[in-house]
This record gives structure tokens, sequence and C-alpha cells, in this order.
């Protein structure tokens, strides 16, 4: 009975297969060596980076851009107001140009032109003061980006292209067309008819 019993103690324990999975779900649930975790950690580690600097990038950019539109908010603000006045310093100019002051019938006449030309300038000055320009570009070359052609004249005196009219000025809001100046331009005349060669006789 006792060698019974000593046999058993001594026999080789057998490879059961509930011991085999067991060994297997040991190794799948084994921690990963230190060089494996330093690996991930630098590759989660750049990945966070990344994003970081992608949304600090986009916010910079939100920044700027909200920055600049509140900007060009408060410089061109006055837009819609400034051009409602234009057409009343188109009428002092009218005002003035309809009757020259050497033309004035009396004194009191004079007065009346000195004080509406004065009205004048000081609008101007306030426009300037605010960034409106005024563009008056007779004699300048044409330039479609500030100027409306409204007619072509003939006119030996001034060079094909030439602002020789100005209907009405133009205005610029700081560096914003407001309204273009509408233009005569001198084009080219009629070329002179060359003579005839004669004929050899």
């Amino acid at each position: 009975m006792n060698d019974v019993n000593k046999e058993a103690e001594t026999a080789p324990v057998s490879d059961t297969p509930a011991a085999n999975g067991e060994a297997e779900a040991s190794a799948e649930t084994a921690t990963p060596s230190p060089d494996e975790r330093l690996v991930a950690l630098e590759t989660e580690l750049a990945d966070v980076k990344d994003r970081l600097l992608r949304a600090l990038a986009e916010a910079e950019n939100v920044r700027r851009r909200t920055q600049r539109e509140r900007e060009d908010a408060l410089k061109y603000a006055v837009a819609g107001f400034a051009r409602d006045l234009l057409s009343a310093a188109d009428n002092l100019r009218r005002a003035l140009d309809s009757l020259p002051e050497a033309e004035a019938p009396d004194e009191r006449t004079r007065s009346l032109l000195h004080g509406v030309a004065a009205t004048e300038r000081e609008l101007l000055s306030v426009f300037e003061r605010h960034g409106l320009r005024r563009i008056d570009p007779k004699g300048e070359r044409f330039d479609h980006n500030y100027h409306q052609a409204v007619f072509e004249v003939e006119n030996s005196e001034a060079p094909p292209g030439t602002v020789v009219e100005v209907l009405q000025p133009g205005y610029v809001l700081h560096d914003r067309l407001l309204r273009p100046a509408m233009v005569g331009v001198a084009k080219e005349g009629p070329k002179p008819a060359q003579p005839e060669p004669a004929n050899a006789a």
C-alpha cells in the first residue's frame, strides 16, 4: 500500500488540456516589455503633440482672421454713410461751376459763392480725415480700376488713353473704390491720308 502511494507521488504530472489553456492565457496577459511600453508611449506623445500644434495653429489663424475682420469693419464702417454724402459734394461743385466768381453780378453773389466754396472745402477736409479721397483724374492716363469711360474724344492735343474730361469725380475709401470717376477719354484721331505716289512716266 505504501508502495502505491510512493508511485503516485513520484509519477510525472501529465499535460492536461486545462493546464495548457492556463499557460497560454497567462502568456497573452503578460505585461509588455519596458522597450515596447516606451515605444508605445513615444508614439502616443508624438500624436498628442501633433494634434496640439494643429489646434494652436488653427486658434492663431482664427484670431488673426477675427482681428482683420474687426479692423476692416472699423475701417469701412462709414462706407454707406460716405456714399450718401457724395451727392451733396457733387451738388456743391455744380453750384460753384454754374457761376464762376468773375461773372458774379454783385458783392452778395460773390459772398454766397465764397460760402459755398468754403462749405465744399470743409466737406472735402472731413472726407480726407476719415480716409475718403477724391479722384479727379483730368490729364491722367485712363485706369479701369478707378475710372469709368463714358465717351471718347478725338483730341489731337492729348495722347490716346488720356482722360480729357471728368463728368463726375470718383472717390476712394482708404484703398477701396467707393465710386469710379466718370470720364471722357482721348482716342486716336483719324490718320491723315497719305498722298499717292506719282506714276512714273
